[in-house]
């Protein structure tokens, strides 16, 4: 008798007949490791505004009176200096983890530049200055980023009016070194995007070949 005839042979029917093993959290598994993939892109996505702007060379590009900026895409995510008064209506809220607040006013003369200014924990919001000289990241308001993504939504809530549609606001105080992080932690996301797929990937094939 042959070596496969004896292996046939040694194979028990009833366990031929027995049906394959359930495997409940592999789909579970598999479904986690999607999400979790989509997650980390999206992630990503949302940081790639401040992870451009960290790769700005050179100093501040110089706009003077913001009032008479055409803003174009050339502008946006730069890092620029501008002068211009504030109006009187603004917007105030703080960030979680972050003990300084932050109030974000438009142009006395132009409703469509907003400018986003830190007053620091020390000083009391009513007894702030506002400064009419500004350095920062200039972009516009709808792409400004993550951590800027509801704050159209708060100064409608706030001023009874959205923002007009095309409006730019500059994070006064940001600079390039100050958004590095957003590099790091771009680079973490799609590395667990890129994790996942081939976990995802492996894991498919592996119940394929049973």
């Amino acid at each position: 008798m042959t070596e496969g005839h004896s292996q046939a042979a040694s194979i028990d029917p009833e366990l031929e007949a027995l049906p394959e093993p359930r495997r409940p959290w592999r789909r579970t598994t598999l479904g986690v490791m999607v999400v979790t993939a989509v997650l980390s892109l999206w992630m990503a996505w949302s940081l790639r505004a401040p992870a451009r702007f960290a790769a700005w060379l050179g100093p501040p590009r110089e706009l003077g009176a913001l009032t008479h900026v055409q803003s174009d895409s050339s502008l946006e995510n730069a890092w620029v200096h501008g002068t211009g008064a504030l109006g009187p209506t603004s917007v105030e809220y703080s960030r979680p983890l972050d003990h300084d607040r932050y109030r974000v006013a438009p142009l006395e003369d132009d409703a469509r530049v907003w400018v986003e200014l830190r007053i620091p924990e020390e000083i009391e919001p009513e007894h702030y200055v506002a400064p009419n000289s500004f350095v920062g990241r200039f972009v516009p308001l709808d792409a400004a980023g993550l951590r800027h993504g509801a704050l159209a939504s708060a100064i409608a809530s706030a001023l009874g009016k959205p923002p007009p549609s095309d409006a730019w606001v500059l994070v006064d105080g940001e600079a390039p070194a100050t958004t590095r992080w957003a590099v790091g932690l771009v680079a973490l996301f799609l590395a667990f995007a890129v994790f996942n797929v081939w976990g995802v990937i492996r894991l498919a094939s592996n119940a394929k070949a049973h």
